[in-house]
């Protein structure tokens, strides 16, 4: 999708305060150190959903579940979440990973676990069948779309729009996964805006990810420049406190980085904060992020932290309805 002008950003109206949006890409466990694979990954992490949706609940927050092909074939996360998005206590939403979703029409790649890197035709049978697994098995039609990898392509947009999709939820501000064959947001904005479809128009809402320290987002550009040279480069921006990008997410982020990352967000007028995370970390061993008990413990109170900091400065929770009828409460206004 290409990046919108500034003029064609959702903003907040008069009155308006900033929500946050929990979106969580509900998938299988594999090693992400191993090579793409169709087969050999593993579901264990699906039990872990429960507690995951118990203690949102008691949080007051509905979270959006991106599932994705393995996990709408499992009976028990069907159970889990399909209970809970019937009660209106969650929402489903479709996240594609290509690799292990029907057809199997093409070379199992990096670059083909990227969809938009795939023909058009695969594209669409891949999201279609994705689309009528979760309509068929969780009784619902989604209405979000995440790309997996956050592998967007030109022709996303039109096929969301064609097979009843309302929102995406790709774009991952600040990153830049060119060097995988994957696409370029760096440059994205992290407003919503609306991208024309034909059928029917396609709300973006891109994952948060702002840049601090002492540059601010003028530091972006100096970021992404000297980033190239590796993952240390970025570390030692940050510790000499010039650049930082914090995305918001429990993974790899602590709660003080995140807490900052929201007052920057709130500082700019983000009208919607999209916090994102992967399930297999909500068990041990799965994901970098969580490798024992322990951590899972830093897990939780990392969104007792943050839950609190939102609720400090206003910003409450919301949904995708809720988010798509604000923005087009204000493209009628524009």
């Amino acid at each position: 999708m290409a990046h919108p002008a500034a003029s064609s950003l959702i903003r907040l109206g008069a009155g308006e305060r900033p929500r946050f949006w929990v979106t969580i890409d509900t998938e299988e466990d594999f090693d992400w150190r191993a090579p793409f694979a169709r087969s050999g990954y593993r579901l264990d992490s699906v039990p872990a959903l429960a507690e995951c949706q118990a203690w949102f609940e008691r949080a007051g927050v509905r979270p959006i579940y991106l599932v994705d092909w393995p996990i709408v074939t499992d009976d028990r996360a069907v159970e889990i979440l399909g209970g809970g998005a019937a009660d209106g206590r969650c929402e489903i939403g479709a996240q594609l990973h290509p690799w292990v979703t029907p057809p199997h029409d093409e070379e199992v790649s990096e670059q083909n676990s990227y969809t938009g890197n795939l023909p058009v035709q695969l594209q669409r049978a891949k999201m279609t069948a994705l689309r009528d697994g979760i309509r068929d098995r969780f009784r619902l039609s989604p209405l979000v779309y995440r790309a997996g990898r956050y592998g967007l392509g030109p022709e996303t947009a039109a096929i969301l729009a064609e097979l009843g999709f309302r929102c995406d939820t790709s774009v991952r501000s600040g990153f830049d996964y060119r060097a995988g064959h994957g696409p370029d947001y760096r440059a994205a904005p992290l407003a919503p805006w609306w991208v024309p479809a034909g059928q029917g128009d396609i709300l973006e809402v891109p994952v948060t990810t702002v840049f601090g320290g002492l540059l601010g987002r003028a530091g972006s550009s100096l970021y992404h420049r000297l980033a190239r040279q590796g993952t240390h480069v970025g570390a030692a921006l940050a510790r000499l406190g010039l650049v930082e990008r914090i995305a918001l997410t429990p993974e790899g982020i602590p709660a003080e980085r995140a807490c900052r990352a929201v007052d920057i967000a709130l500082d700019q007028q983000v009208p919607i904060l999209n916090f994102s995370f992967h399930s297999p970390s909500l068990q041990p061993g799965n994901t970098p992020y969580v490798r024992s008990a322990a951590d899972l413990d830093l897990f939780y109170r990392w969104w007792d932290v943050l839950l609190e900091h939102l609720a400090r400065r206003g910003v409450e929770a919301t949904t995708a309805a809720e988010i798509l009828a604000m923005a087009e409460r204000r493209a009628n206004a524009a």
